[in-house]
């Protein structure tokens, strides 16, 4: 009963807490403003000063994680807007997105090979640019820990979505449907919120990336992993 209390003022909490965080994005446009980058970090905090277990939380959060479903099938709209446009560059979309993926895992393998860290973090740190179910079923074949990859994969998608102007910036990087390409291809949802929100085209080439990175990490990496650990 306890736990069906916490989890109910946990969902109400999130939600709350999610809509102050966009009315700051929406009065401080800031990078380390964004949503979920703050929604994040309150709730982390608020579970760590009132020690309530992340069980408890999750019997409320296990709610809103129900929404992810429907809120990625939405993504099939713009993407159908945009079809045109895509079927046009379908080639270098696809390129891109399946060169963004093989990088994304090597960069993390030899990474951590190199410095040292052990299999099992090399395994997990693998599966980082995809989203966290994809991430955590590749993860678990493969012999790494499901929870830190799925920590790793909140990283990747919030440092994305925060820095991503300053990076395109920096290496100049102006179209729109790379930028797409380069978000939905290491930050998986959450990149692709981002993407969302500058155009409906850079949106809908972040969704494809989001799927086919998905498919291609999932078929290389224990392949890559058997090769180079």
């Amino acid at each position: 009963m306890t736990n069906l209390y916490i989890g109910s003022i946990a969902i109400i909490g999130t939600i709350i807490i999610y809509i102050l965080s966009a009315k700051i994005h929406d009065r401080f446009a800031k990078p380390f403003t964004l949503p979920v980058l703050i929604s994040t970090v309150c709730i982390v905090l608020m579970l760590l000063i009132f020690d309530i277990p992340y069980t408890a939380y999750m019997t409320g959060g296990k709610w809103i994680n129900e929404f992810l479903g429907p809120a990625v099938v939405a993504l099939a709209y713009p993407l159908y807007m945009q079809r045109h446009t895509i079927k046009k560059l379908l080639i270098p979309i696809l390129s891109g997105i399946i060169a963004g993926a093989v990088i994304g895992v090597l960069s993390g393998v030899l990474l951590t090979k190199w410095t040292g860290f052990s299999d099992e973090i090399i395994a997990t740190i693998s599966t980082k640019s995809v989203t966290t179910p994809v991430s955590m079923a590749i993860t678990e074949s493969i012999g790494g820990i499901r929870p830190l990859a799925a920590i790793l994969v909140m990283i990747a998608g919030i440092s994305g979505a925060a820095l991503n102007e300053l990076l395109f910036k920096l290496f100049n990087i102006q179209h729109n449907i790379a930028k797409g390409i380069a978000l939905g291809s290491a930050s998986h949802a959450i990149g692709t919120a981002a993407s969302m929100e500058k155009s409906l085209i850079q949106g809908s080439v972040s969704t494809i990336a989001m799927v086919i990175s998905a498919i291609t990490v999932s078929i290389i990496t224990p392949g890559i992993i058997v090769f180079l650990v």
